[in-house]
């Protein structure tokens, strides 16, 4: 694997308002150059406090940022090789399409000519070429949202800084701009730190992601690694759907859940030390009553689009399976459950929050969505 430059270094970094509440207990995260990385976490967690630091509008009560090799606590904002796009795209209602790029530039006094390639060229990039005369308040929402970030990238900032950027744009458009980010991110090298709630984005989006709760970093690496290798019941429940039930590891490769022994893929856990099992719906598989590992009821269905969510009470515990095959309510069914599918995880303060889905309706879901969204 090639070097990669750390870029940006924080190092035990606690923040605390004036009140006294924790925002950050002590936090360290490395950021290397020409990376897309998304701090992830519900609101309240932290991550727009993170990026905040990063740029320069607030101070770490302990702990040092450092960039490119420099400590740069004291240094403010404006001599920080780092822009900002924020959820507001703060962009100048009297100036047109054109001159708001061109705004640095100007700034810098550049000559004339200068400005114009620049801007064109940021224009092109995100793919507002015939934009350059028109009104920002004409603008769509994800047009206005282009011009921020061609604004924000025209002077080439070591690092762009996302704070939650698509949080007002519909559902079809958000998707289309997740893609245009990533593809400009990997066309001009900026180290891009993105902060969204929102687990699929940030799945789809990044190289790396941050996951974080309560001030603390809870798990760093690649989407594949967070989804499939959760380090405790926080991430897994946080990324994606998980069924997450307590276990007892007999020995490696054996745990017990649900009063059954599964062979499992997961060792170097203590003799029979108590842990959390994690089993995605996508890999629980429905079979025949009498060739089920467990036997359960089918207590809800609701069809996706393309597969059934089907909530089955196994002893008590509500599970979740996703299946392309069509339950009915109230059937017996079998589950089998292949080795690879299981992952086991330490006990941790969040064992027993999660993974159960008794309580489980999509309207809440989409509720605590709208919340939190009021909230940010």
């Amino acid at each position: 694997m090639e070097e990669r430059n750390k870029l940006i270094q924080l190092k035990n970094i606690t923040k605390c308002w004036e009140d006294g509440q924790m925002v950050l207990d002590d936090i360290s995260l490395d950021i290397y150059d020409n990376e897309f990385i998304t701090l992830l976490g519900p609101s309240g967690c932290g991550k727009t406090t993170t990026l905040r630091l990063i740029g320069g509008f607030e101070q770490p009560n302990e702990g040092d940022i450092v960039f490119m090799g420099k400590r740069i606590n004291d240094v403010p904002p404006h001599k920080r090789n780092v822009n900002t796009v924020f959820q507001k795209y703060a962009l100048f209602p009297h100036l047109n399409v054109f001159e708001n790029v061109a705004f640095p530039l100007r700034e810098r006094k550049l000559p004339k000519d200068v400005i114009e390639e620049k801007v064109n060229e940021m224009l092109r990039l995100v793919m507002l070429t015939g934009f350059e005369h028109r009104s920002v308040t004409r603008l769509s929402g994800g047009q206005q949202q282009r011009v921020a970030i061609a604004r924000a990238l025209v002077n080439h900032p070591k690092v762009l800084l996302l704070d939650e950027p698509l949080g007002a744009l519909d559902l079809k458009l958000r998707k289309d701009m997740q893609q245009e980010l990533k593809k400009i991110q990997k066309a001009t090298g900026i180290t891009f730190v993105f902060v969204t709630h929102d687990q699929e984005e940030a799945l789809s989006m990044s190289d790396t992601i941050v996951v974080m709760s309560e001030g603390r970093i809870q798990q760093i690496g690649t989407p594949t690694d967070i989804y499939n290798e959760p380090q405790n019941a926080f991430v897994a429940d946080f990324i994606g759907e998980s069924n997450i039930v307590d276990g007892i590891m007999l020995s490696d490769y054996k745990v017990s859940f649900s009063g059954h022994t599964f062979d499992c893929v997961d060792a170097g856990f203590g003799k029979r030390e108590s842990v959390d099992v994690v089993v995605r719906p996508e890999d629980v598989d429905i079979v025949p009553l009498e060739k089920g590992m467990l036997q359960g009821v089918v207590t809800s269905v609701t069809f996706m689009g393309v597969h059934y969510e089907i909530i089955v009470d196994i002893g008590g515990f509500k599970w979740m399976v996703q299946t392309t095959d069509y339950c009915g309510e109230g059937e017996h069914i079998g589950i089998y459950i292949e080795p690879e599918a299981i992952h086991v995880m330490k006990k941790s303060e969040y064992s027993g929050m999660f993974g159960d889905y008794s309580s489980f309706s999509n309207e809440l879901d989409e509720l605590s969505d709208a919340e939190s969204e009021m909230e940010e």
